[in-house]
């Protein structure tokens, strides 16, 4: 979409970072970029409303950022992704695919949000963290470290998932889950009625079966130990239950 950048419709940023009023061709407003870089005028992206663009970010393909959003730093937007509401993408942040970011969510670090995905309320995804495919992260959750949270997976209300947890399926997560990081050669994380032991995922139920019958033992060079925390892990998780 080409355009051009208002002379006299100015923000200014910080104290000096000065921002300038899209004008599109077509004869319609948009909102502020730092400079031309932040826009690729060869596809069909967008920036329109007061969203704000600054930084060495690039919006570009069929990207639309809106409303009140800031997308800053050097972040990305890119194919059919949507950036509404008072969001903020910064960092290093990639958002790309279908996805939406919205509400008073926030994308950074160097986190990507791919896909299908939605982020939205006030929910935070941050670090080197990854929510791709279909999976949800909304109301007051947050995605950190080198997380990921894919398939249908949805992360909600208060939870908090981090370190090298992976989040799958149609796993719910409303509550914090519990994350042992190196505890049994692999990670353990545990929430709701699930427990994941390093990319292996299975119910409570599932995993006390699996011990019975002796399965996975070749792929722990500590089985009891393996058995042990999967064991306290579920007994903390059902105690929340």
């Amino acid at each position: 979409m080409k355009y051009t950048l208002s002379k006299t419709d100015t923000i200014t940023l910080l104290g000096s970072l000065k921002l300038f009023r899209i004008l599109y061709k077509d004869g319609t407003e948009g909102g502020y970029l730092q400079s031309k870089k932040n826009l690729d005028e060869k596809g069909n992206a967008r920036v329109s409303g007061n969203a704000r663009v600054s930084g060495d970010t690039l919006v570009s393909g069929n990207a639309q950022v809106s409303g009140n959003a800031q997308v800053s730093g050097n972040a990305w937007v890119f194919g059919n992704a949507r950036v509404s509401g008072d969001t903020l993408v910064s960092g290093n942040a990639q958002v790309s695919g279908d996805t939406l970011v919205s509400g008073n969510a926030q994308v950074s670090g160097n986190a990507w949000v791919f896909g299908n995905a939605w982020v939205f309320g006030d929910a935070r995804v941050y670090g080197g963290a990854r929510v791709f495919r279909n999976a949800q992260i909304s109301g007051n959750a947050r995605v950190s470290g080198n997380a990921w949270v894919f398939g249908d997976a949805q992360v909600s209300g208060n939870a908090r998932v981090y370190g090298n947890a992976r989040v799958s399926g149609d796993t719910r997560v409303t509550k914090s889950p519990i994350n042992l990081i190196n505890a049994c050669e692999w990670d353990v994380t545990g929430y709701n009625n699930f427990i994941q032991v390093g990319c292996k995922l299975h119910t409570i139920k599932e995993w006390l079966f699996i011990f019975k019958t002796g399965e996975y033992k070749d792929l722990c060079k500590d089985y009891d130990r393996c058995v042990s925390v999967v064991t306290f892990v579920s007994l903390l998780l059902k105690k929340d239950l």
